[in-house]
């Protein structure tokens, strides 16, 4: 009479409980082939065996960069290596797509750069030493051409760096289909005329920009420069900005000296969704597009490219595993307290805390600022881009509420070398960092003749413009 409603407890029964499903104890098959056992599983339902993980790996680097067509045939690229996990992926990735026995060989000349930043991680002498030597035989083993620099050569930067260079609009599609082509047929040629063409394995081993021929540390005076600059620092958020400033900039000058138009950097998924909220925390809202994105063009000269995007930590942290990718971890920058010490690691903390029980997090958050467009604020002139990043000015008024609390109004120095003749010169990110990286004559010395180029190019702009004025003024009277 009441079997229907006695299955769901309706007459006061119990329900009736479903078995649990028993364990399998053989492997799961993989989902791409079906014959070999997986050995990891990416994502809820997607397990790989070795060989199908490889290949799905293999394919979206490839991928990536046959999508995005920013790297043209024959093109010089300085891979930006740390030693860590994603960096040294994104160089397996290359080596392997250069490799003749490829079915689709990469077209562009790739070069490595390795940046020593021992001294502000708390690496004594000997650390940084035996870092650099393993580095460097890792990088020789390449065949590439190679740079290795340390952190304090970005004190001896020229203040050009800060300037934007000619071009950098990217190609549009049929003009890199033409030089695909044009490229093609040039190796046709030289494999016909007995030349096995060029090779983009030239080994060179210089240290960073100045180009001395071994790779050595630097003075003791510079380091302690350094030192003193990030000990100015008040805050440990502070910190890691300087540094990556610092970092960018050497990169560039680095790709500039060298003939690099290309800079590819390892950053993984889950750094670019870390990196995303938090630029929304420093105020860079309006430059996410470009920090994140796959090309940065704000140098003009210069782009930067980000392969590794698409790959989550997790994925590079198995491919490295399965097929023996050497990596150099080295430490962060030193912090004396162990929670909220800065911005930067806070966010990742909470991000990475989230992806654990939620492991659509990271994905949600990259796939979100994907949607942001790439297209930057347009800057007609050098002053109206930030001193320090090289973004547009995102200040359309000093009116602005969110924009007065980072005014200075004091003085803390005299002439060039107060905090209100800076202030104009950046970016309302730019502003709040600049505020906690200590007194304007511990900057290095390149940010600082800089700034004061501009405020003499701007100060006499606006003379011009008052005279000028004046002289439409005095017109119609004298007529």
């Amino acid at each position: 009479m009441c079997e229907a409603s006695g299955r769901c407890g309706g007459c006061g029964e119990a329900p009736v409980r479903r078995r649990a499903a028993p364990v399998c104890s053989h492997p799961r098959p993989c989902v791409k082939c079906g014959d070999g056992p997986a050995a990891v599983v990416i994502r809820i339902g997607d397990a790989f065996c070795r060989s199908c993980f490889r290949e799905y790996f293999v394919h979206k680097f490839r991928a990536m960069l046959g999508k995005n067509r920013v790297i043209f045939p024959g093109e010089k690229v300085l891979l930006a290596l740390s030693g860590g996990m994603a960096s040294s992926a994104m160089l397996r990735q290359v080596q392997e797509g250069l490799s003749r026995e490829t079915a689709k060989r990469l077209r562009f000349v790739p070069g490595l750069i390795y940046i020593d930043e021992g001294a502000v991680c708390g690496q004594s002498l000997l650390q940084r030493e035996q870092t650099l030597t393993r580095m460097e035989a890792l990088l020789q083993e390449t065949g590439f051409p190679y740079y290795l620099a340390s952190l304090e050569q970005a004190l001896e930067l020229p203040g050009s760096i800060l300037r934007r260079g000619p071009g950098g609009d990217s190609e549009p599609s049929p003009s890199y289909k033409v030089a695909v082509e044009g490229f093609i047929q040039q190796q046709r040629q030289e494999e016909a005329s007995g030349d096995g063409g060029t090779s983009p394995t030239g080994l060179s081993t210089q240290n960073g920009p100045t180009g001395d021929s071994h790779a050595c540390l630097p003075a003791a005076a510079r380091t302690e420069e350094l030192l003193r600059l990030f000990d100015a620092a008040e805050t440990l958020t502070a910190k890691e900005e300087l540094l990556q400033m610092l970092r960018n900039h050497l990169l560039l000058h680095t790709a500039r000296t060298q003939g690099y138009t290309k800079v590819m950097t390892g950053e993984s998924c889950t750094r670019v969704a870390i990196k995303l909220l938090t630029n929304l925390a420093l105020g860079r809202g309006a430059f996410l597009a470009v920090d994140t994105g796959f090309v940065d063009s704000r140098h003009g000269d210069v782009t930067v490219v980000r392969p590794m995007r698409d790959y989550t930590a997790k994925e590079i942290a198995f491919y490295n595993h399965f097929f023996g990718v050497p990596t150099i971890i080295t430490p962060p920058l030193h912090a004396k307290r162990r929670e909220k010490t800065s911005i930067h690691r806070l966010m990742e903390n909470f991000l990475l805390g989230l992806q654990v029980d939620f492991p659509s997090t990271i994905s949600t958050v990259y796939r979100t600022g994907e949607k942001l467009s790439v297209a930057p604020a347009e800057a007609n002139s050098e002053l109206q881009r930030c001193l320090l990043c090289l973004c547009a000015l995102d200040i359309a008024g000093e009116e602005e509420l969110a924009l007065e609390p980072t005014l200075v109004k004091e003085e803390t120095g005299n002439g060039a070398e107060s905090r209100a003749t800076f202030i104009p010169l950046l970016c309302y990110s730019c502003r709040l960092t600049f505020k906690e990286m200590g007194p304007p004559a511990t900057l290095p010395p390149y940010v600082r003749t800089e700034a004061q180029r501009r405020n003499c190019r701007a100060l006499m702009k606006q003379q011009i413009q008052e005279f000028l004025l004046e002289d439409e003024e005095e017109e119609p009277g004298g007529s």
